[in-house]
């Protein structure tokens, strides 16, 4: 009897110890994003990971992940739901197969600048549309800036007719599809990680991007003309699963959220300052010519693509469209 107590206080003390180390094991969090370290996506995930690996030392554990070293946009939300991945902030486009409503930001020449995205995003109806991906066991958790797009190609593109039977890369929207069909040109759905390659060998002749992934990424280098139209949004969702998030302790995820918010207003601070920067860094390096329109060249596009708004009008919301509209005044 003597043998058996000492055995079971023996594996009492264990498992007593082995419950304290899963107790005072930190929470595992993984970011995951697609892009380089350098870019307002990167910075801010840096940022993230140092506040909360300051503020909540000891109770969770913040690790960044760039350059798709784990998942690229495509693969990540089905590994967030299958817990491999607690963070990831994909652009708003990547969204599309998991709720309609967030293809609005992907409209052409929907907001006027960036002043307007932001009214928007944090009115009533762009903070709603942070839930609208519950159902689907995710949840929005802000919205992160890159900025607004540029077109880059193999030729000058002044005119919606230049970019006739041009093949230009786009993330898989359906929107962003009918946007380059609109203009004649041809889009090939193609993941970011490579669209150097793809403009490098000729397989594409063009790309949409913002000035902080063309210059991060060297677009530049590979593209002689980028014409400045401004032409549409490129915006990311910071986004987790609902199971990872309501399991937090009120007390973590109440920090976590803190540190995201702070995390994401330096990421689009950076944002804006990158746009600058980067615009004139490309122009500065003599690598690629860039082509400011006048208001009636700039007008042709916008009347061209315009038609898109319409084409999706009853999958995103024509109430949601007008909100977005108003935003601009």
């Amino acid at each position: 009897m003597t043998l058996l107590k000492s055995t079971l206080s023996i594996l009492a003390g264990a498992t007593l110890l082995l419950s304290t180390q899963l107790m005072a094991a930190p929470i595992e969090l993984k970011f995951s994003h697609v892009v380089a370290e350098n870019t307002p996506k990167g910075q801010m995930a840096i940022k993230f990971r140092d506040l909360v690996n300051e503020r909540l030392a000891g109770k969770v554990k913040v690790e960044v992940f760039p350059n798709a070293q784990l998942f690229g946009d495509n693969k990540v939300l089905e590994a967030m739901l299958l817990g491999d991945v607690q963070m990831a902030a994909p652009s708003l486009s990547k969204f599309e197969r998991y709720t309609s409503k967030l293809q609005i930001f992907d409209l052409p020449f929907l907001f006027k600048d960036m002043a307007a995205v932001d009214r928007f995003q944090q009115g009533p109806d762009g903070q709603q549309l942070l839930n609208s991906l519950k159902s689907k066991g995710l949840i929005g958790l802000g919205y992160l800036h890159n900025g607004l797009k540029q077109l880059s190609a193999d030729k000058m593109l002044k005119v919606p007719e230049d970019a006739r039977g041009l093949k230009f890369r786009i993330m898989s929207s359906d929107v962003l599809q009918a946007q380059f069909e609109q203009v004649g040109a041809i889009p090939i759905k193609k993941p970011f990680s490579e669209v150097f390659t793809l403009l490098q060998t000729r397989a594409i002749d063009g790309q949409e991007n913002t000035w902080s992934n063309i210059y991060s990424k060297k677009f530049y280098e590979v593209q002689p003309y980028i014409t400045e139209t401004n032409h549409g949004l490129l915006d990311y969702l910071v986004v987790t699963s609902t199971e990872f998030w309501t399991g937090l302790p009120d007390d973590v995820r109440t920090e976590l959220k803190k540190s995201l918010d702070e995390a994401i207003a330096y990421g689009n601070k950076i944002a804006a300052q990158k746009a600058r920067s980067d615009r004139q860094a490309i122009i500065d390096s003599g690598r690629s010519k860039v082509i400011e329109l006048t208001a009636a060249e700039r007008q042709q596009w916008v009347e061209a693509m315009k038609p898109v708004w319409k084409k999706f009008s009853k999958e995103i919301g024509q109430d949601l469209i007008n909100s977005a509209v108003q935003s601009n005044q």
